[in-house]
């Protein structure tokens, strides 16, 4: 595979990441912290409960683990952007879910 081919057939986020960094390293390792940041983000936002502290540290352990093989896996493939778009729509579900309750709490005050 020519170079340039690898270029065109990078995800876009990671091209991105890839053409500001000075050093492919660093680029490495700034694209497996946007992706572990997404992640938590999405995890925070879906799925998070209270836990103790070391059920916390043991979920972001296997996370970072786990942002290992999808650091590898968004070369070619669009992790990153699939990451945002979960983002964006868990924000906008607890948006939602805030403005609900916010207007239950509203209609339910006794006069």
């Amino acid at each position: 595979m020519k170079e340039e081919q690898v270029w065109e057939a990078m995800s876009p986020i990671t091209r991105y990441v890839y053409e500001l960094s000075p050093s492919f390293t660093m680029a490495g390792y700034a694209l497996f912290f946007i992706i572990f940041a997404l992640s938590a983000l999405v995890y925070y936002l879906g799925f998070a409960r209270k836990l103790k502290l070391w059920q916390n540290v043991v979920i972001y352990l296997f996370l970072i683990l786990g942002c290992l093989i999808l650091t590898f896996l968004a070369f070619f493939l669009p992790i990153a952007e699939g990451l945002i778009v979960a983002a964006l729509i868990l924000i906008i579900y607890r948006l939602r879910r805030m403005n609900d309750n916010k207007h239950e709490q509203k209609d339910s005050t006794p006069v």
